[in-house]
C-alpha cells in the first residue's frame, strides 16, 4: 500500500471503562497536531460504563476508526485487534488517559520517520522529572532487568505503553497474551528480529487506582511468567514472527 493510500501513523487506543475522563481526552487527542497523517484506531474492550457510547460520538470524524470487542478479553487482546485493523506505515500504542503526554508522540516516532530505527520504546526512566510511585517503580525496573537478561535486548523501560513499530513488522507478529503480558511478549518477539530498536525519553504522569489505574501486583507476577515463556520457547517465538518480512527475520535466537 502506497503512502498516498494509507495514513502515516496508526494510534492504537484500547479502552475499558474510561468514561470519567474519556470525552475530554478524545477532544484533546483530535485537536492535537502530530505533524503526520493519523488514524485513531479505538478498540473498546466491552466497557460497561458508557465509554463505548462516548466513542461513538467521535466516530463521525474521518480519522477515527472504532471497533468493539463482543466480550471483555483484556488489554492485550484489544491492542492485538487494533494492530490487525490498522493501516498505517507506523503503529503506536496509546492509552486513553493522561499518563502519557501526547506531545511526546513525535519524539517516539521520529527515529522511524528518519529511518534510524524500525521499533522505538518510549522510556519513562531515561530522563524524567516525574516522582514515581515506589512500588510500581521497583516492579517495573525489576521486570525490565529480567527481560533484558532473558531477551538480550537492553532497555530501561520494557513495560512502557509507548512502543512504535513499522506497520509491516508489528502486523506480522502473532500476539498471544490477553492482558498486560503484551509488553514482555512483544519485547521477546522484537528481540528475535533483525529490526533496529531505539529508546527515547518520554514524560509520565502516573495515576492511582481511584483515577482508574487497572494494573495490579498480580500482573507483575504474571509478567515474570510471560518473560520466561516467550524467551525460553525461542522456536515458538520465532514462529510467531513468521508474518514479518524476511529482511527483518533471523533463523535462530541470538542473545548477543
Amino acid at each position: 500500500m502506497s503512502q498516498a493510500e494509507t495514513p502515516t501513523l496508526s494510534l492504537i487506543i484500547p479502552v475499558y471503562n474510561e468514561a470519567q475522563h474519556l470525552e475530554r481526552w478524545c477532544e484533546t487527542l483530535l485537536q492535537h497536531d502530530f505533524g503526520v497523517s493519523v488514524e485513531h484506531v479505538f478498540v473498546d474492550d466491552c466497557s460497561t460504563d458508557g465509554s463505548y457510547e462516548i466513542l461513538q460520538r467521535f466516530s463521525t470524524d474521518s480519522r477515527v476508526r472504532l471497533f468493539r470487542q463482543a466480550q471483555n478479553q483484556g488489554k492485550g487482546t484489544a491492542v492485538s485487534r487494533g494492530i490487525q485493523e490498522s493501516r498505517g506505515e507506523i503503529v503506536l500504542i496509546q492509552d486513553a488517559d493522561y499518563e502519557y503526554a501526547l506531545s511526546d508522540v513525535p519524539a517516539v516516532i521520529g527515529p522511524i520517520l528518519r529511518d534510524q530505527a524500525d521499533i522505538v520504546f518510549g522510556s519513562r526512566y531515561k530522563s524524567s522529572e516525574t516522582v514515581h510511585r515506589t512500588f510500581h517503580y521497583v516492579v517495573n525496573r525489576v521486570l525490565t532487568l529480567v527481560s533484558n537478561i532473558a531477551s538480550g535486548l537492553y532497555l530501561t523501560d520494557m513495560e512502557t505503553c509507548y512502543k512504535a513499530f513499522r506497520g509491516e513488522i508489528i502486523r506480522g507478529i502473532t500476539i498471544a497474551s490477553p492482558r498486560f503480558g503484551f509488553e514482555p511478549e512483544i519485547t521477546a518477539k522484537v528481540a528475535v528480529l533483525k529490526a533496529r530498536v531505539a529508546e527515547v525519553p518520554i514524560h509520565y504522569f502516573p495515576r492511582n487506582y481511584l483515577e482508574g489505574k487497572k494494573i495490579k501486583w498480580t500482573d507483575g507476577v504474571a509478567a515474570l511468567w510471560h518473560i520466561a515463556r516467550f524467551n525460553v520457547d525461542a522456536q515458538g517465538t520465532l514462529r510467531a514472527t513468521q508474518g514479518v518480512p524476511d529482511r527483518y527475520r533471523i533463523q535462530k535466537k541470538q542473545w548477543l
